[in-house]
């Protein structure tokens, strides 16, 4: 097991070298730079700006040196932790992404735990009672959650807590509560404010891993082991959860690697419509400030969390299943 880990370990190395040259080429493919986008708000405010002075703003942030002697300089900053400067906010990149980081993942773990909850006992119901009713209500929550955009589902259930229950949920806690310290007051101010993120970042979510696990486990339902379970006499309950399930929730498992930064990408809108203090809000942001570094750095946060969320998935599959970790031999 040790070697299994230390291999994955090792092949994080490359794959982050590789996201990360992908990530600097695709934020470089727009046209223009942070200082075009600058120039252009400064004279369509009226000011004159000279070609002298723009020259100077694109030698100051280094925007006047080729692409790939930009990247060198980037990665090997990243290397050593210093993620650059944000050209839009003038503070340092890594006190950006500390300030927002925690409270990102926290939402993002919280949602990934209450998708949990909720869809895993409902995808065993589903696929254990197929063709009943509560088979067909959940297919038609699966349908739904992954048709409705998550923006949508924002702007509806906050005119429901505006018009039924006289609150506008912005944020993630009251401007009275998020400077005090913790009491009870500020635990239920929280949850009055975590309730709206959490449900709308992980509807889409428990959808698909609802659908996963029925599908998975309708296909080692109508496996011959099973059959052959059943006509030895075993009950019903135990051969489920004994052998059917386990299998199936090898797919299950695989999710994290992928369930963590989809919920943090659903994050990015949903947290420019709910007024999250994420780090959503400020991708977003640079994004259209042509911010290269701070875009850059949040990404590679985004790349960074879906391998460690891709080597806790391969653990807990070498943990569940030992195929997994004892195939190369």
């Amino acid at each position: 097991m040790v070697r299994f880990l230390l291999r994955r370990i090792l092949y994080m190395i490359p794959t982050l070298l590789a996201i990360s040259f992908v990530i600097f080429i695709v934020i470089n493919l727009p046209p223009g730079d942070y200082v075009d986008s600058l120039v252009s708000n400064l004279r369509g405010q009226g000011q004159v700006v000279p070609d002298e002075q723009e020259a100077a703003l694109r030698a100051l942030y280094g925007l006047d040196r080729p692409v790939w002697e930009q990247y060198l300089n980037w990665i090997s900053d990243l290397v050593r932790g210093d993620l650059g400067r944000s050209f839009a906010l003038q503070a340092p990149v890594s006190q950006i992404i500390s300030e927002r980081l925690l409270i990102t993942v926290a939402l993002a773990l919280v949602t990934l735990l209450v998708t949990w909850i909720i869809a895993f006992p409902i995808g065993v119901y589903a696929g254990v009672r197929q063709y009943s009713v509560g088979d067909y209500l959940a297919t038609t929550f699966g349908f739904l959650g992954l048709a409705t955009p998550n923006f949508l589902l924002a702007l509806i259930l906050m005119w429901i807590a505006f018009r039924y229950f006289n609150y506008v949920p912005e944020g993630l806690c009251s401007p009275e509560w998020c400077e005090s310290s913790w009491n009870l007051g500020k635990l239920l101010d929280t949850l009055k404010h975590w309730w709206l993120p959490v449900v709308v970042i992980g509807t889409a979510g428990t959808a698909s891993v609802i659908r996963i696990l029925r599908a998975n486990l309708l296909d080692e339902l109508r496996k011959p082991y099973v059959v052959a379970a059943r006509a030895r006499g075993v009950p019903e309950r135990r051969l489920i959860l004994r052998y059917p399930l386990r299998v199936a929730m090898n797919p299950f498992v695989s999710t994290v690697g992928w369930v963590l930064p989809l919920l943090l990408a659903g994050d990015v809108i949903v947290a420019q419509i709910l007024s999250l203090p994420t780090l959503g809000r400020v991708f977003l942001t640079s994004l259209r400030e042509q911010d290269m570094y701070l875009a850059g750095s949040i990404l590679m946060v985004y790349s960074l969390l879906t391998v460690i969320g891709t080597l806790i998935s391969d653990l807990l599959l070498a943990w569940l299943d030992p195929r997994v970790r004892l195939g190369h031999r």
